[in-house]
């Protein structure tokens, strides 16, 4: 089975990906709860790590 991203998916995936890393910059400067790092930290990861290596449809 192949996987590929749409660009309409691709779009979506980079998009979590700036709000989560937005949320985690937020929740970085005023200091909040560790969990809430993490959570945000591991879905703008995972969200530019499939961008990165899952291939786009052409």
């Amino acid at each position: 089975m192949d996987f590929v991203l749409t660009p309409v998916l691709a779009t979506v995936i980079f998009v979590i990906a700036c709000l989560a890393g937005y949320s985690y910059r937020r929740v970085w400067k005023t200091e909040g709860p560790r969990w809430q790092l993490w959570i945000y930290g591991v879905i703008a990861a995972g969200c530019l790590l499939v961008l990165g290596f899952v291939p786009m449809e052409g």
